[in-house]
């Protein structure tokens, strides 16, 4: 009888802990019933982050039983979406589809203005970090990199702003292969920056691969080569810039940590200190959604293509970039984005 009870007390006392985290997780579930629930972006409506953003929604408030609408902030590249999060109440009801790349360069060049620390912000998932292409024009009258540094003495790069993504990676490959440049800002984003290669205004954009997969297929530019170490799912045919050209410790450095910075990518993040078990059930849910076929699917007819990666490994790739490099690393680089 004694060992019944001592046994039937052991049941009693797992079964509560069981059932512990299952009404933590349906708590937080009757938390967000019902509620509203802000996607900001940090650009305006239309725009790749805004389309990608607005995909997402209507899946994620399926899976809350919450309202969610996306809220446009847009405002120097970003960071003033950012700066706001950062001090948003930290209630889950607020978060950011975030350009990871640019946020984490704007931290480690300084930028004016700037009042975040991106390490510290509650990181939910990466949903998708696609590689960078180099297009010239239609008919370059050369189709490697080897044949244009012939053709081509000093490089007319488009770029929209000072710090933005176009300029940033003409500037790394610059300064990589050691060419002769002039990165034009001023272009009011990559359809009109990849245009200006096209008409011959300029010679050269660093355009991410969903839409320079776009130029290309309406013949409006060429790939030269896919900015990294894998190939493009678009461009298999083309070669990496690795595969293309010999680069010395230095250059390898360059792209890599390049490349490194691009892996941030399209980021969803909360304000810092987020209560443990609603983050983690956000995280869940996300997990969840960014999984579910049919977004997945919806994804690939539009060309929006979900790549989950994680909150671990989302936040390893942040403290990689913006805690870990060093002093002369960050110093290097601010030369590099600040160069005319």
């Amino acid at each position: 009888m004694r060992g019944w009870v001592l046994k039937a007390g052991l049941g009693l006392a797992l079964l509560a802990g069981l059932s512990g985290p299952v009404q933590a997780q349906e708590s937080e579930r009757e938390f967000f019933r019902g509620k509203t629930l802000r996607i900001v972006v940090g650009s305006g409506v239309g725009g790749g982050y805004d389309v990608y953003a607005r995909l997402i929604a209507p899946y994620l408030s399926r899976a809350l039983a919450a309202t969610v609408v996306v809220e446009n902030q847009p405002g120097a590249g970003g960071i003033t979406s950012l700066n706001r999060l950062y001090v948003s109440p930290p209630d889950g009801l607020t978060m950011s589809f975030a350009n990871g790349t640019s946020a984490a360069f704007a931290q480690i060049t300084d930028q004016p203005g700037l009042r975040y620390d991106f390490a510290k912000f509650d990181l939910l998932a990466t949903v998708g970090a696609p590689p960078g292409l180099w297009l010239v024009g239609p008919e370059p009258g050369f189709s490697t990199i080897a044949e244009g540094l012939k053709v081509i003495r000093k490089w007319r790069w488009a770029a929209s702003g000072p710090s933005d993504g176009l300029r940033n990676g003409a500037a790394f490959i610059c300064e990589a292969l050691k060419l002769d440049c002039q990165v034009v800002p001023g272009y009011s984003g990559s359809n009109q920056a990849a245009l200006a290669v096209t008409k011959g205004e300029m010679d050269a954009v660093y355009i991410p691969e969903s839409s320079a997969n776009h130029f290309v297929k309406a013949k409006q530019n060429f790939a030269l080569a896919t900015i990294g170490r894998q190939k493009s799912r678009w461009f298999l045919d083309r070669p990496t810039i690795y595969e293309a050209v010999t680069l010395d410790a230095e250059g390898t450095w360059l792209i890599d940590f390049l490349t490194g910075v691009e892996e941030l990518g399209r980021v969803m993040i909360l304000p810092p200190d987020v209560p443990k078990a609603r983050l983690a059930f956000l995280q869940g849910i996300l997990r969840d959604v960014l999984h579910d076929p049919q977004l997945i699917a919806e994804g690939e007819r539009t060309e929006r293509i979900i790549e989950y990666l994680g909150p671990q490994e989302t936040l390893r790739n942040v403290q990689a970039i913006v805690s870990k490099v060093t002093p002369e690393q960050r110093a290097r680089v601010q030369a590099i984005v600040s160069r005319k």
